[in-house]
C-alpha cells in the first residue's frame, strides 16, 4: 500500500495502481486463511460442543496448540475490541471474514483512475469503497469519499446521483440509490435535518428575508465546515434548475457558515471585533492572505450573488438587492460584481435548465 502511494505520488499511475491491486489481493488472500483457519476448529467435533462460547474456544486454542486459530484471534482483536463479540465465536468468524475487503486499496485504485481521467472506473471503485465504510479507520473519511464521488457525478452531469451523495453527506442517508444502508454514518450536519432544525432553519431564512444580512449575521453563527461545500454545491444546483427555496435555504446555510469562519478568524486577532456590516467585514478581511484564500476555495462571491437571486425568486427583493449592493461594492468580486450590477439595474430569475 505505502509503495504504491510513493509511486502515486512520484506520478508514475501504473505503477501505483499495480501496488494497490497486489495490496487488495495479499489482504484478500491473508483474511481468507485466517477465517478457514476458525472455520477448520470450529468444525472440530470437540468445538462444535462447546457452543457458541468464544471464551470456551479461546481456552481449547490454547491447551490444544492451535497456532493459526491463536493468530486469527489475535489479528482480529487487533482490529475489533474483543467485548464487540459478545463472547460469540460465530460472531468472530463472521467478523473476521469482512476484513477481506480492503477499502483503503479500493479508493487508491479509484483516485489512481479518476487522475488518468477514468472517471466511470473511478465512480466504480469509489462506490465500492462506499459500501465497505464500516471499515474505514479513519471516521471523517466516509465524508471525504462523498465528496468525490459528488463532483465526478457532477463532471459527468449525472445531477440526480449527484444531488444524492450530496444530501448523504448532511444525513447519512441516500435515498433512491443502490448503494447498502448497512453502517450508515451519522448525520454530519444536525441542525439541518432534525425537527428541531426544521424549524431552526425556517426562522433563520425569515430573519434573513425580512430582517436583512446584517440582523441575520448579527444573530447567528454557524462552523461546520465540513458540510459547507454540500450546502453550496446543493444550492447552485437548485437555483439553476429553478427550485428556488431549496436553494435560499442551502445557500443561507453556506453564507452562515463562510461568514462564521471569517469573522472567528478575525477574532484570533482582534478579540474585541464586533460585527457591523459585510463591508467591514470584508474591509478586515482584505489584508490577511489566508482569509483570501479561504474566500476563494468556497467561491464565497458566487455564494453572494446566487443566494440573493434565490432570495429574489421567492419574494425576498430587499435582502437579495442588499447582497448584491454589496457585491457591486466589490472589486474583488469579479465576475460575480458584473452579475449583481445587471440585477441592480432590472431583477431577474434566471432561466432554470434540466441539466446545468
Amino acid at each position: 500500500m505505502e509503495q504504491g502511494k510513493f509511486f502515486f505520488r512520484e506520478g508514475d499511475y501504473g505503477s501505483a495502481l499495480l501496488a494497490f491491486e497486489d495490496a487488495r489481493r495479499q489482504r484478500q488472500i491473508m483474511y481468507a486463511r485466517m477465517e478457514q483457519d476458525m472455520i477448520n476448529l470450529l468444525s472440530i467435533p470437540e468445538v462444535r460442543r462447546l457452543g457458541d462460547y468464544l471464551d470456551l474456544v479461546e481456552t481449547y486454542i490454547a491447551d490444544r496448540g492451535q497456532v493459526d486459530a491463536a493468530a486469527a484471534l489475535g489479528e482480529l482483536y487487533y482490529r475489533v475490541p474483543r467485548a464487540s463479540l459478545n463472547n460469540s465465536a460465530e460472531r468472530a468468524l463472521a467478523e473476521l471474514g469482512k476484513f477481506k475487503d480492503y477499502p483503503e486499496a479500493e479508493y487508491w485504485i479509484g483516485e489512481t483512475y479518476r487522475i488518468e481521467g477514468e472517471l466511470a472506473l473511478a465512480l466504480t471503485q469509489f462506490d465500492k469503497t462506499h459500501k465497505q465504510r464500516s471499515l474505514f479507520e479513519n471516521s471523517g473519511f466516509d465524508t471525504q469519499l462523498l465528496y468525490e464521488i459528488a463532483e465526478i457525478l457532477r463532471i459527468r452531469r449525472e445531477y440526480t446521483e449527484m444531488e444524492r451523495a450530496l444530501i448523504e453527506i448532511l444525513t447519512g442517508v441516500n435515498p433512491g440509490h443502490n448503494w447498502e444502508k448497512e453502517g450508515e454514518a451519522a448525520a454530519a450536519d444536525t441542525l439541518w435535518t432534525n425537527s428541531a432544525g426544521a424549524f431552526a432553519q425556517t426562522a433563520m431564512l425569515n430573519i434573513l428575508g425580512q430582517d436583512g444580512i446584517t440582523r441575520f449575521l448579527s444573530l447567528y453563527r454557524y462552523n461546520n465546515t465540513v458540510v459547507e461545500k454540500a450546502h453550496r454545491r446543493l444550492g447552485f444546483y437548485y437555483y439553476a434548475v429553478g427550485r428556488h427555496n431549496q436553494a435560499a435555504e442551502h445557500l443561507m446555510f453556506a453564507f452562515l457558515i463562510q461568514n462564521t469562519i471569517l469573522l472567528e478568524e478575525i477574532l484570533r486577532s482582534e478579540y474585541d471585533y464586533t460585527f457591523t456590516t459585510l463591508e467591514d467585514l470584508m474591509e478586515k478581511a482584505r489584508g490577511k492572505s489566508e482569509l483570501q484564500a479561504y474566500i476563494e476555495d468556497v467561491e464565497y462571491y458566487r455564494t453572494n450573488y446566487y443566494l440573493g437571486s434565490s432570495l429574489f425568486a421567492i419574494g425576498k427583493a430587499a435582502s437579495a438587492r442588499d447582497l448584491w449592493e454589496f457585491l457591486n461594492n466589490q472589486g474583488a468580486a469579479g465576475e460575480w460584481r458584473g452579475r449583481a450590477q445587471a440585477q441592480l439595474r432590472s431583477p431577474f430569475v434566471e432561466r432554470a435548465i434540466e441539466t446545468p
